[in-house]
């Protein structure tokens, strides 16, 4: 399982100028076909653009938050 920490992606404030490379980031530490966790403070836009990146990589994509807890984004493991 790879918990990706969105906040780890930008830093102290996300730019939307930066999004490519936060997103080639993302694809990179989340590697293929794997279970991946997103989490972290960060803003909806970039939740949604990583989300959508990740779709086709990942084979489990889950949001965790202390709020909520885990929230499955999507799963592709057939089993």
């Amino acid at each position: 399982m790879i918990v990706l920490d969105l906040k780890d992606l930008y830093g102290e404030t996300a730019r939307l100028a930066l999004l490519p490379e936060y997103l080639e980031k993302a694809v990179r530490l989340a590697g293929e076909g794997e279970e991946v966790v997103l989490t972290g403070a960060a803003p909806i836009w970039l939740y949604l653009k990583v989300g959508h990146a990740l779709h086709g990589k990942a084979k489990r994509l889950i949001y965790r938050s202390p709020v909520t807890g885990d929230v499955v984004i999507f799963d592709h493991d057939p089993f």
